[in-house]
Formats: structure tokens, C-alpha cells, sequence
């Protein structure tokens, strides 16, 4: 004949005791988890910027190409030992190298022009692209990441020259920053390690809200 066994009110006690416990640490952990994912996705994507940069200066190679590559490789580097120390995976592959765009044919003179003449008329400047003039929006709906670099606040971008000084605000907290464009990069905008210092939120790496500004 089975007896059925009573559990005493110490017991009891202890079970729930460690129900509760065990239920926190997979709270705790679940959270843990969240952050290392957003902090691993925006290293992700400073590789993938410097990784297209790269690519983009094999392509269409010039004078000062070999020194930006050795710089961007340099930064991936650190940027992996940041990966390393947060948990992340694999770091992800490079892109395939772009065709190099073919030249484009000499345009074909107006008519009544060119003719009689002993040499070319020197051409305008080109203006300026649609939505950059001074104080307007511009690359509206770009992220904004960190290039690696290091030194003084500043910034690198494929649309600007050099010189060119960019406003870029977190939408997230409100912060901004004002820095001059001193080299090229794969995206609207690149911010060295101190610039982003200033407008960063805590343990991200990327800025997925960002308005960034032409000041001049």
C-alpha cells in the first residue's frame, strides 16, 4: 500500500526559493544577451564601412590607396579585438571588389560651338548635389558609425571633400557634434573615435537615428 509523501513547509520554502532564483538568472541573462547584440551589430557594421572602403580603393586605385588601405586594415584589426573582448561571432566577409567604373566618353560640343575657336572654353564647376547647400538635412535617413581612427574629432565620407564640415546629431539623446571631413570612407559619414565620443550612447556603437547637417 503507497503512501503519498507530504512536503514540510521548509521545504516548500526552499523549492520556490529556487524557482524564484533560477528565474532571475535567466532574466539577467536574456539581458545581457540583448546588449552584447546590439554592441556586436554596430562593429559589425564599422567593419562592413571600412571593408567597402577598402574594396572601393582596390578598384579604382591612386597615389595615396595603399596607405588608406593600410589604415583601414588597421582599424578592422582593433575593431575585432573589440569584438573579441564583447563576445561576438564570426566577424563578417569582406564584400567582393566593384567593377571598376569604365571612363566616360568625352561629351559631344553644342552645335555652333567649338567651331572657329583655337582652343576648349574652360568648364564651370559642377554644383553642388540636390539638398546639400549650407544648414540643410542631407544623406536623410543614414546610420552613423565610427570609423576606428584616432586623433581629433573629425570625419570621413564618400559625398563630401574634404574640409567640408558636417553637423551630426543622435536623435537618441540629443547630443551633436560639429567636425571638418579629412578623408574618404565607403559611407555619407564616419566619425572617429573622439567625435563619436560626443554624441554616443553608452556601450553602442552605432547611431541608428541620426541628422546629420551640412554647416559649409
Amino acid at each position: 500500500m503507497s503512501r503519498k509523501r507530504r512536503l514540510g513547509t521548509k521545504q516548500k520554502i526552499a523549492l520556490m526559493t529556487g524557482a524564484a532564483t533560477l528565474a532571475g538568472g535567466f532574466a539577467v541573462a536574456t539581458m545581457a544577451s540583448g546588449h552584447a547584440s546590439v554592441v556586436c551589430d554596430g562593429l559589425d557594421q564599422a567593419i562592413r564601412n571600412n571593408q567597402a572602403f577598402i574594396a572601393g580603393q582596390r578598384a579604382n586605385p591612386d597615389a595615396q590607396s595603399a596607405a588608406r588601405i593600410a589604415n583601414r586594415e588597421a582599424v578592422i584589426q582593433q575593431i575585432n579585438v573589440q569584438r573579441q573582448a564583447s563576445g561576438c561571432g564570426a566577424a563578417p566577409a569582406a564584400p567582393a571588389p566593384p567593377a571598376a567604373a569604365p571612363a566616360a566618353p568625352p561629351a559631344a560640343p553644342a552645335a555652333g560651338q567649338g567651331q572657329g575657336q583655337g582652343q576648349n572654353q574652360a568648364q564651370p564647376p559642377a554644383a553642388p548635389p540636390a539638398g546639400a547647400a549650407t544648414g540643410q538635412v542631407v544623406c536623410p535617413g543614414s546610420t552613423v558609425t565610427l570609423s576606428g581612427e584616432a586623433g581629433a574629432p573629425a570625419a570621413s565620407s564618400n559625398q563630401f571633400p574634404m574640409g567640408t564640415r558636417l553637423k551630426v546629431t543622435n536623435l537618441d539623446n540629443g547630443k551633436s557634434t560639429t567636425v571638418a571631413v579629412t578623408s574618404t570612407s565607403g559611407s555619407c559619414v564616419l566619425l572617429n573615435n573622439a567625435a563619436f565620443e560626443q554624441v554616443r550612447e553608452p556601450g553602442k556603437f552605432l547611431i541608428r537615428k541620426a541628422r546629420i547637417e551640412r554647416v559649409r
